[in-house]
């Protein structure tokens, strides 16, 4: 239980510090012989600041769950 709490203090931290993150993609659109004709996507993928607060708390929790037994 302690490595769970521990896991989830860092996790929500993280997310709490770090407020999304951000995928690139290249999709092919055409092959033509040798040449192709490609297009880069990015995608922003974001959480809110609070969510990562609640999985802290939650880590707190557990840890002193796990430490009284």
């Amino acid at each position: 239980m302690k490595k769970l709490g521990i896991t989830l203090i860092v996790i929500g931290i993280l997310i709490t510090v770090f407020s999304g993150i951000t995928l690139q993609r290249e999709e092919e659109i055409a092959e033509i012989g040798d040449y192709e004709i490609t297009r880069e996507e990015e995608e922003r993928i974001t959480w809110p600041r609070w969510a990562g607060g609640g999985i802290v708390v939650a880590g707190v929790i557990v840890f002193l769950i796990g430490r009284r037994k």
